[in-house]
């Protein structure tokens, strides 16, 4: 666990250098607040899309990993929906449901790279490919659901869900990137992870969280114990290999998405509530994913 959790200090360092840049320097939070639309506008998508096209691993050879990951993302899903019975305030659960089960793709791929190299980020660029639609989906329809919006409409102006299914589209075609755009989207990758991991430390903020610990306590054990403890229990059950079970325990014990404070303040809902449900998250991530990265190698 030790030796996984050195593994990981790079990528959290970028995040602690993020919180320090936005609260020591002159980047105050409109310069971040414009890297995170620059972040989830163009360079994510961007890199949601290279990964779904080049990905080493169809959907078809990678459908236990797939099944696996979409189990574990739809216990998520329905532990989740449990928080209603909480009878917290309707629009803060509304809005914090989706941190239990949205994933930070940003960490994954560098913890992915960090841990198992260009194989482990194929595998979770699958998973991703899979899972961004799916959590996407279930996030969006909650906060329509709350806030009587139109649930397609909403799903067709999110980039991350047009970006992920143009990729996936191209690549069951059997297309291929010209080789001349090939590296754009490559240094459009590397930019989305590091900004992206800065954004993440930028963004963190712990304030909002005492109006509902219950709520705050069952999503967050969700997102860092439940979720990940199904995830690595199917692997067992399907009989993944070393390589999927680390793939599937880095995608599952991830901190949730920093876009989920984005998406919502775009939607209408408890923002501020969000953005601590993401920080305290993105915290606990530093153990989340080095006990799961252990467990993996059992």
């Amino acid at each position: 666990m030790i030796h996984d959790a050195l593994l990981l200090f790079p990528d959290f360092a970028l995040i602690a250098l993020g919180y320090a840049l936005m609260h020591l320097s002159s980047l105050r939070r409109e310069v971040w607040s414009a890297v995170e639309r620059l972040v989830y506008q163009l360079l994510f998508p961007a890199l949601l899309f290279s990964t779904s096209v080049r990905a080493h691993y169809t959907l078809a050879s990678a459908s236990a990993l797939v099944l696996a990951g979409v189990g574990a993302l739809c216990a998520g899903m329905g532990l989740a929906w449990g928080a209603r019975l909480l009878r917290a305030d309707a629009r803060r659960t509304a809005s914090g449901m989706q941190c239990a089960f949205r994933f930070n793709s940003y960490i994954i791929l560098a913890v992915a790279a960090s841990v198992g190299g260009s194989q482990a980020v194929s595998l979770v660029g699958v998973l991703i490919a899979v899972g961004v639609p799916l959590c996407n989906t279930a996030a969006v329809w909650a906060l329509a659901r709350h806030g009587q919006r139109g649930l397609l409409r909403e799903l067709l102006r999110n980039p991350l869900v047009v970006s992920t299914a143009i990729g996936l589209l191209v690549h069951a075609l059997g297309l291929r990137m010209p080789p001349l755009l090939a590296p754009v989207f490559d240094h459009l990758g590397a930019a989305a992870i590091a900004l992206g991991l800065l954004t993440v430390g930028a963004g963190l903020r712990l304030q909002g969280l005492h109006h509902d610990w219950a709520l705050s306590a069952w999503l967050l054990s969700i997102r860092h114990l439940l979720l990940p403890l199904s995830a690595w229990l199917l692997a067992r059950a399907l009989g993944l290999d070393a390589m999927h079970t680390l793939a599937l325990l880095v995608f599952t014990a991830a901190p949730t998405a920093s876009s989920a404070y984005v998406l919502a303040a775009r939607m209408g809902g408890d923002g501020p509530y969000v953005a601590s449900l993401v920080s305290v998250s993105t915290l606990l991530g530093a153990v989340s994913l080095p006990l799961f990265l252990a467990l993996a190698a059992r």
